[in-house]
């Protein structure tokens, strides 16, 4: 089951789950089902039969200090990025009776402060704090639950960053491999976790970030 198929690291995840043989369900609000609405995503998850796999992927990405942040895009951000989570774990969890795995989507400004990013950093923020409640509270039961948090990674929420030159080459310099993440790469790791290999992996927030948390390799 992954959110946000229909674009993006979603749309890669959805992809590399079913290069694996999985059968992948889908839920995006391009395929009519909004995964704040709490009524759309109980119905969606009640036409399944079980669950070994969620994956919420689904976000959305303001830019702005906290004083230019508006409380309606404000409200949004929180409503797609951590309600929806929290909704689809919920009514995702009840169909894991054999336990499973959950990987939440967050990111390194989750953990780390990068300016201009006051609601999308909180909502990363909380996705982290909600992964390590959510692995304590179904260990018992099996299921396991991490999260990984991309570095800049080449998708339609960074589309606008990297149309400028020196943007991009401002990025790049951040990141010690020398790359920006593609999607791919960030479906690699989910699909790990979401694998019998990471069975005795819970509660962790995974940087997939070329190094971007490891530090800033610039001379000083």
């Amino acid at each position: 089951m992954v959110t946000g198929s229909a674009s993006g690291i979603g749309e890669a995840v959805a992809a590399r789950l079913a290069s694996e043989g999985a059968m992948v369900h889908g839920l995006d609000r391009a395929g009519g089902t909004d995964v704040g609405d709490e009524a759309a995503v109980e119905a969606f998850f009640a036409r399944l039969d079980r669950v070994d796999v969620l994956v919420n992927s689904a976000g959305v990405a303001v830019r702005k200090p906290v004083a230019e942040q508006d409380a309606a895009g404000w409200d949004e951000v929180m409503r797609v990025n951590v309600r929806g989570t929290y909704l689809c774990s919920r009514f995702a969890a009840p169909k894991m009776p054999q336990g499973g795995s959950v990987v939440n989507l967050a990111s390194v400004v989750g953990v780390m402060g990068v300016r201009n990013r006051a609601a999308y950093s909180t909502t990363k923020g909380a996705i982290v704090a909600l992964t390590r409640n959510m692995a304590l509270d179904y260990a018992g039961v099996g299921i396991r639950v991490n999260c990984v948090c991309p570095g800049f990674t080449r998708t339609n929420l960074t589309k606008g960053l990297l149309s400028d030159k020196e943007s991009e080459r401002k990025l790049l310099a951040l990141h010690p491999l020398g790359r920006l993440g593609e999607a791919a790469d960030i479906a690699n790791a989910i699909a790990f976790l979401a694998s019998d290999e990471a069975s005795w992996i819970t509660g962790q927030a995974i940087a997939v970030d070329g190094g971007f948390t490891a530090g800033h390799a610039v001379d000083v």
